[in-house]
């Protein structure tokens, strides 16, 4: 009794603290929503969600199935969870709900009208009961690293039970949270389950505050992304249209790598004057700087949005559009995957992979460790040290089909291999039909 009533008292003064200090921090959050909509407007708008105040237009769906994605990336990775549970589910609303707007224009585009979607509320006391009691869900699906203490409990308070699925926490992210881990740690006990990616993912969340008998190892759901005909067919044209000229693509890229993705593009124009770039940075506010830095460089430079598709004379072809990135990979001979030549932790590998490019990036991939291991011990990825090395590859998979037919068919033959983990998450969640 006495362990129970101090345990009790203990987690009180923790969600205390931890709740005075956000409501103390509630005028940063105004601003970080005004500076972020500097650089993009629609953090400048629906602010009513973020504070989970709803009207009428917001449409309540009691009983629902809720899947969390906080953005792009972790949207793409559920896809496959919600195309399932929209297939075997028909007679349930699925809500979806994201932090950014990038990940909001992806659930737009990718479900439509099929599925409800509404910012997920900063993680206040007063936002997450209003945002919990307005929609009801009866399960909450939370993708990856998601894990706001307020929220766990208010759902535990209220009985619905939440899952952590396609789950992966790096080292990096664990020592990011010893300040706070004996508050997460309790949160993360009030989950069902914890679908971890890898066993060194479970093995994390068990030193973050999981009991083991909690987490399973599922794997990771985008193994078992499905790649639409269209990519193929989109693809064919492309080739049609740009004659034969070799093709590589810079993808997801961060402010920092702007200036080493031209000059590896200043390094294989030498040997190939009528090369074609295809550019995709990571975050809609740098798709006109990138363009910018482009043309500074003395490049000819079109955009998705205006032209559709390259011209004979463009040298560089800027991907100022979100969520067609898949349909670019399959137009390229190799792929140059970001977020990884400064220390953002890298970006899905599998996506190129997937589609037939032969992949190469940078170091820095500890968001990715799993995957990134697995390809290289299939001979799937090429993993350089810098931006020098990275041109080198490029370079010598260019020159070398041979080569690059190798890498995709070992990553075609990874990616079958580790296809079941959306079947071992729905069994995990008590979601599956068969």
């Amino acid at each position: 009794m006495r362990a129970a009533f101090l345990d009790r008292l203990s987690e009180h003064l923790l969600r205390g603290l931890y709740s005075a200090a956000l409501y103390l921090l509630l005028p940063v959050t105004i601003y970080h929503l005004v500076w972020r909509g500097f650089r993009q407007r629609a953090y400048l708008l629906r602010w009513h969600e973020r504070y989970a105040r709803y009207g009428e237009s917001v449409q309540a769906s009691d009983g629902c199935l809720w899947v969390h994605a906080v953005s792009v990336g972790e949207v793409n990775a559920a896809a496959p969870l919600i195309n399932a549970l929209l297939r075997d589910h028909p007679d349930r609303r699925v809500l979806v709900t994201t932090i950014t707007p990038t990940g909001s224009e992806r659930v737009t585009a990718l479900w439509r009208g099929r599925v409800s979607h509404v910012y997920l509320p900063y993680d206040l006391t007063g936002a997450v009961h209003r945002f919990l009691r307005h929609f009801r869900p009866s399960v909450g699906l939370i993708v990856e690293t998601e894990l706001w203490p307020n929220l766990l409990f208010a759902c535990r308070d209220l009985g619905i039970p939440t899952f952590l699925v396609n789950a992966r926490l790096s080292e990096r992210s664990l020592r990011g949270y010893r300040v706070l881990r004996p508050l997460v740690g309790r949160a993360l006990r009030t989950m069902r389950r914890v679908a971890a990616q890898s066993e060194a993912d479970a093995d994390r969340f068990v030193r973050l505050g999981a009991r083991a008998d909690q987490v399973e190892v599922c794997g990771n759901l985008k193994f078992d992304l499905r790649i639409d005909p269209d990519v193929d067919r989109f693809a064919a044209e492309f080739r049609r249209r740009v004659t034969g000229r070799p093709v590589w693509i810079a993808a997801s890229t961060h402010l920092d790598e702007e200036a080493a993705v031209l000059g590896i593009d200043r390094h294989l124009r030498q040997r190939w004057p009528d090369l074609l770039m295809l550019w995709a940075p990571r975050h809609p506010e740098r798709f006109r700087g990138a363009t910018q830095q482009a043309i500074d460089a003395g490049l000819r430079v079109a955009t998705r949005t205006l032209t559709l598709l390259p011209d004979a004379d463009d040298q560089v072809f800027v991907i100022d559009t979100l969520g067609e990135l898949v349909l670019f990979y399959a137009c390229a001979d190799v792929a140059f995957v970001g977020g990884s030549l400064q220390p953002v932790g890298g970006h899905n590998l599998l996506e190129p992979a997937a589609v037939g490019t032969a992949v190469v990036t940078g170091p820095h991939l500890h968001n990715f460790a799993d995957i990134a291991a697995q390809m290289r011990e299939a001979g799937a990825v090429r993993v350089e040290q810098d931006a020098s090395g990275v041109a080198e590859v490029l370079e010598t998979l260019i020159a070398d089909r041979e080569s690059r037919e190798a890498m995709v068919g070992n990553a075609r033959a990874l990616v079958e291999q580790g296809r079941g983990a959306l079947q071992r998450t729905l069994r995990a969640t008590g979601l599956a039909l068969r």
